[in-house]
Protein backbone atom coordinates (compact mmCIF):
# COMPACT_ATOMS: atom_id res chain seq x y z
CA UNK A 1 0.00 0.00 0.00
CA UNK A 2 3.07 2.27 1.12
CA UNK A 3 4.49 2.31 -2.32
CA UNK A 4 1.85 2.94 -4.27
CA UNK A 5 0.68 5.88 -2.06
CA UNK A 6 4.37 7.34 -2.74
CA UNK A 7 4.50 6.98 -6.65
CA UNK A 8 1.15 8.57 -6.71
CA UNK A 9 2.09 11.46 -4.27
CA UNK A 10 5.19 11.77 -6.05
CA UNK A 11 3.70 12.05 -9.70
CA UNK A 12 1.13 14.81 -8.53
CA UNK A 13 3.23 16.30 -6.53
CA UNK A 14 5.94 16.46 -9.24
CA UNK A 15 3.58 19.46 -10.72
CA UNK A 16 4.03 21.31 -7.39
CA UNK A 17 7.93 20.80 -7.63
CA UNK A 18 8.03 22.38 -11.37
CA UNK A 19 7.15 25.39 -9.44
CA UNK A 20 9.66 25.01 -6.66
CA UNK A 21 12.66 23.02 -8.23
CA UNK A 22 11.86 23.90 -11.77
CA UNK A 23 14.12 26.85 -12.33
CA UNK A 24 17.20 24.72 -11.04
CA UNK A 25 15.86 21.72 -13.47
CA UNK A 26 15.88 24.61 -16.34
CA UNK A 27 19.34 25.68 -15.35
CA UNK A 28 21.14 22.34 -15.48
CA UNK A 29 24.32 22.84 -17.75
CA UNK A 30 22.99 20.28 -20.67
CA UNK A 31 22.28 22.47 -23.81
CA UNK A 32 25.12 22.37 -25.18
CA UNK A 33 25.30 18.22 -24.80
CA UNK A 34 24.48 15.74 -27.62
CA UNK A 35 20.98 14.30 -27.00
CA UNK A 36 21.74 11.11 -25.28
CA UNK A 37 24.29 13.16 -22.56
CA UNK A 38 21.37 15.43 -21.72
CA UNK A 39 19.15 12.29 -20.65
CA UNK A 40 21.71 10.96 -19.13
CA UNK A 41 22.35 14.11 -17.02
CA UNK A 42 18.49 14.55 -16.69
CA UNK A 43 18.86 11.10 -15.66
CA UNK A 44 21.89 11.61 -13.19
CA UNK A 45 20.00 14.93 -11.71
CA UNK A 46 16.79 13.10 -10.69
CA UNK A 47 18.47 9.83 -9.52
CA UNK A 48 20.62 12.23 -6.93
CA UNK A 49 17.15 13.79 -5.80
CA UNK A 50 15.81 10.77 -5.03
CA UNK A 51 18.54 8.85 -3.05
CA UNK A 52 18.78 12.14 -0.88
CA UNK A 53 15.06 11.37 0.05
CA UNK A 54 15.66 7.92 0.51
CA UNK A 55 18.48 8.79 2.94
CA UNK A 56 16.35 11.21 4.74
CA UNK A 57 13.22 8.39 4.80
CA UNK A 58 15.99 6.02 6.34
CA UNK A 59 16.84 8.59 9.29
CA UNK A 60 12.76 9.11 9.87
CA UNK A 61 12.28 5.41 9.43
CA UNK A 62 14.57 4.36 12.53
CA UNK A 63 12.15 7.26 14.09
CA UNK A 64 9.09 4.75 12.92
CA UNK A 65 10.80 1.74 13.83
CA UNK A 66 11.82 2.34 17.46
CA UNK A 67 7.92 3.52 17.41
CA UNK A 68 7.01 0.23 16.37
CA UNK A 69 9.37 -1.37 18.67
CA UNK A 70 7.58 0.57 21.54
CA UNK A 71 4.11 -1.21 20.21
CA UNK A 72 2.61 2.31 19.29
CA UNK A 73 3.12 1.29 15.08
CA UNK A 74 -1.19 1.53 14.63
CA UNK A 75 -1.27 4.83 16.59
CA UNK A 76 1.60 6.17 14.53
CA UNK A 77 0.17 5.56 11.18
CA UNK A 78 -2.92 6.89 12.66
CA UNK A 79 -1.58 10.27 14.01
CA UNK A 80 0.80 10.73 10.40
CA UNK A 81 -2.20 10.24 8.49
CA UNK A 82 -3.90 12.44 10.77
CA UNK A 83 -0.73 15.55 10.34
CA UNK A 84 -1.11 14.93 6.22
CA UNK A 85 -5.16 15.54 6.52
CA UNK A 86 -4.61 18.67 8.91
CA UNK A 87 -1.90 20.31 6.92
CA UNK A 88 -4.59 20.50 4.04
CA UNK A 89 -7.52 21.34 5.80
CA UNK A 90 -5.80 23.54 8.23
CA UNK A 91 -3.06 25.02 6.82
CA UNK A 92 -3.35 27.95 8.77
CA UNK A 93 -1.74 26.09 11.82
CA UNK A 94 1.71 26.10 9.85
CA UNK A 95 1.79 29.77 8.53
CA UNK A 96 2.96 31.66 11.71
CA UNK A 97 6.61 30.27 11.08
CA UNK A 98 8.34 33.07 10.95
CA UNK A 99 11.06 32.30 13.32
CA UNK A 100 11.13 28.67 11.63
CA UNK A 101 11.37 30.75 8.05
CA UNK A 102 14.31 33.16 9.46
CA UNK A 103 16.43 29.59 9.79
CA UNK A 104 15.28 28.15 6.59
CA UNK A 105 15.71 30.86 4.48
CA UNK A 106 19.21 31.28 5.59
CA UNK A 107 19.45 27.30 5.42
CA UNK A 108 18.56 27.75 1.37
CA UNK A 109 21.02 30.66 0.84
CA UNK A 110 24.05 28.94 1.30
CA UNK A 111 22.41 25.83 -0.33
CA UNK A 112 22.08 27.78 -3.30
CA UNK A 113 25.54 29.29 -3.03
CA UNK A 114 27.10 25.44 -3.09
CA UNK A 115 24.96 24.96 -6.46
CA UNK A 116 26.11 28.12 -8.29
CA UNK A 117 29.48 26.52 -9.07
CA UNK A 118 28.03 23.33 -9.79
CA UNK A 119 25.74 25.12 -12.22
CA UNK A 120 28.73 25.97 -14.26
CA UNK A 121 30.26 22.70 -14.34
CA UNK A 122 28.15 20.32 -17.24
CA UNK A 123 30.03 17.18 -16.12
CA UNK A 124 27.99 14.43 -15.50
CA UNK A 125 29.08 13.86 -11.46
CA UNK A 126 28.10 17.53 -11.12
CA UNK A 127 24.64 17.32 -11.99
CA UNK A 128 24.72 14.25 -10.20
CA UNK A 129 25.88 16.32 -6.98
CA UNK A 130 23.33 19.30 -7.93
CA UNK A 131 20.36 16.33 -7.59
CA UNK A 132 21.96 15.15 -3.87
CA UNK A 133 21.62 18.86 -2.71
CA UNK A 134 18.49 19.89 -4.80
CA UNK A 135 17.07 17.23 -2.75
CA UNK A 136 17.92 18.98 0.52
CA UNK A 137 16.04 22.13 0.35
CA UNK A 138 12.73 22.95 2.50
CA UNK A 139 9.69 21.30 0.38
CA UNK A 140 6.51 21.01 1.98
CA UNK A 141 5.69 18.35 -0.20
CA UNK A 142 8.73 16.44 0.71
CA UNK A 143 7.68 16.83 4.67
CA UNK A 144 4.44 15.06 4.00
CA UNK A 145 6.39 12.38 2.31
CA UNK A 146 8.82 11.93 5.29
CA UNK A 147 4.94 11.74 7.42
CA UNK A 148 4.34 8.79 5.25
CA UNK A 149 8.12 7.43 5.61
CA UNK A 150 7.50 7.37 9.82
CA UNK A 151 4.57 5.66 9.35
CA UNK A 152 5.60 2.64 7.40
CA UNK A 153 7.62 1.83 10.70
CA UNK A 154 10.65 0.48 9.08
CA UNK A 155 14.18 1.68 8.25
CA UNK A 156 14.05 0.12 4.39
CA UNK A 157 10.47 1.00 4.19
CA UNK A 158 11.24 4.40 5.08
CA UNK A 159 14.05 4.89 2.52
CA UNK A 160 12.11 2.62 0.03
CA UNK A 161 8.85 5.08 0.66
CA UNK A 162 10.84 8.47 -0.12
CA UNK A 163 12.68 6.76 -3.32
CA UNK A 164 9.76 6.04 -4.83
CA UNK A 165 8.45 9.12 -4.47
CA UNK A 166 11.77 10.81 -6.08
CA UNK A 167 11.02 8.41 -8.62
CA UNK A 168 7.50 9.77 -9.13
CA UNK A 169 8.68 12.92 -9.25
CA UNK A 170 11.02 12.37 -12.39
CA UNK A 171 8.91 11.76 -15.13
CA UNK A 172 7.41 15.29 -15.39
CA UNK A 173 10.67 17.41 -14.25
CA UNK A 174 13.09 15.68 -16.44
CA UNK A 175 10.56 16.68 -19.21
CA UNK A 176 10.93 20.33 -17.72
CA UNK A 177 14.78 19.72 -18.23
CA UNK A 178 14.73 18.59 -21.38
CA UNK A 179 11.97 20.79 -23.02
CA UNK A 180 12.42 23.76 -20.81
CA UNK A 181 8.98 25.28 -19.23
CA UNK A 182 6.70 22.96 -21.31
CA UNK A 183 3.50 23.16 -18.45
CA UNK A 184 1.34 26.05 -19.35
CA UNK A 185 0.54 28.47 -16.15
CA UNK A 186 -3.82 27.37 -16.08
CA UNK A 187 -2.63 23.42 -16.45
CA UNK A 188 -0.36 23.52 -13.64
CA UNK A 189 -2.90 25.63 -11.05
CA UNK A 190 -5.54 23.01 -12.01
CA UNK A 191 -3.28 20.09 -10.66
CA UNK A 192 -1.71 21.66 -7.99
CA UNK A 193 -6.00 22.12 -6.50
CA UNK A 194 -5.93 18.11 -7.05
CA UNK A 195 -2.40 17.53 -5.09
CA UNK A 196 -4.58 18.87 -1.80
CA UNK A 197 -7.41 16.24 -2.38
CA UNK A 198 -4.53 13.68 -2.79
CA UNK A 199 -2.37 14.59 0.33
CA UNK A 200 -6.01 13.93 2.28
CA UNK A 201 -6.61 10.26 0.43
CA UNK A 202 -3.42 9.16 1.42
CA UNK A 203 -3.47 10.42 4.91
CA UNK A 204 -6.91 8.72 5.07
CA UNK A 205 -5.29 5.29 3.69
CA UNK A 206 -2.42 5.55 6.94
CA UNK A 207 -5.34 6.37 9.49
CA UNK A 208 -7.43 3.07 7.98
CA UNK A 209 -3.73 1.09 8.22
CA UNK A 210 -3.22 1.57 11.74
CA UNK A 211 -6.95 1.27 12.53
CA UNK A 212 -6.13 -2.43 11.75
CA UNK A 213 -10.06 -2.76 10.17
CA UNK A 214 -9.21 -6.36 8.55
CA UNK A 215 -9.31 -4.86 5.07
CA UNK A 216 -6.94 -6.55 2.69
CA UNK A 217 -4.23 -4.68 1.44
CA UNK A 218 -5.62 -1.59 2.68
CA UNK A 219 -5.96 -2.18 6.76
CA UNK A 220 -4.89 -5.65 7.36
CA UNK A 221 -5.39 -7.07 10.90
CA UNK A 222 -2.72 -6.40 13.62
CA UNK A 223 -0.10 -9.21 14.00
CA UNK A 224 -0.37 -11.01 17.08
CA UNK A 225 2.25 -12.70 18.96
CA UNK A 226 1.44 -16.70 19.85
CA UNK A 227 4.02 -18.76 21.87
CA UNK A 228 3.76 -22.24 20.70
CA UNK A 229 5.54 -24.70 23.38
CA UNK A 230 6.83 -27.70 22.68
CA UNK A 231 5.74 -31.03 24.27
CA UNK A 232 7.27 -31.38 27.96
CA UNK A 233 10.15 -34.79 27.37
CA UNK A 234 11.74 -34.12 29.96
CA UNK A 235 9.77 -36.03 32.60
CA UNK A 236 10.00 -33.20 34.98
CA UNK A 237 6.58 -32.84 35.12
CA UNK A 238 5.98 -30.66 38.31
CA UNK A 239 7.87 -33.00 40.59
CA UNK A 240 9.78 -30.20 42.39
CA UNK A 241 6.77 -28.08 42.77
CA UNK A 242 5.13 -25.18 40.74
CA UNK A 243 8.33 -23.30 40.67
CA UNK A 244 10.62 -25.58 39.08
CA UNK A 245 7.78 -25.91 36.27
CA UNK A 246 7.57 -22.88 35.83
CA UNK A 247 11.44 -22.46 35.12
CA UNK A 248 11.05 -25.49 32.79
CA UNK A 249 8.62 -24.12 30.59
CA UNK A 250 10.39 -20.61 30.53
CA UNK A 251 13.66 -22.57 29.21
CA UNK A 252 11.54 -24.27 26.45
CA UNK A 253 10.41 -20.94 25.31
CA UNK A 254 13.66 -19.78 24.55
CA UNK A 255 15.15 -23.25 23.86
CA UNK A 256 12.38 -25.22 21.56
CA UNK A 257 9.53 -23.48 21.68
CA UNK A 258 8.28 -21.74 19.03
CA UNK A 259 7.13 -17.80 18.52
CA UNK A 260 4.94 -17.16 15.56
CA UNK A 261 3.13 -14.01 13.80
CA UNK A 262 0.19 -14.40 12.86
Amino acid sequence: MFITSAIILGLLGSFHCVGMCGPIAVALPINNKTWWNRIAGTFLYNIGRAITYAAMGAVFGVLGEGIQLGGFQSWISIAMGAIMIISVLFPVLFRNTRLLDKYIYGYVNKLKASLGPLLQNSSLGSLFVIGLLNGLLPCGLVYVALAGAIATGSVVNGALFMFVFGLGTLPLLALVTLAGNVISGPFKSKINKIIPLVIVIIGALFILRGLNLGIPYISPPAKKLHIQQEPDTSGNRGCCGSGKQMNTNTFQMFSGGKIIFY
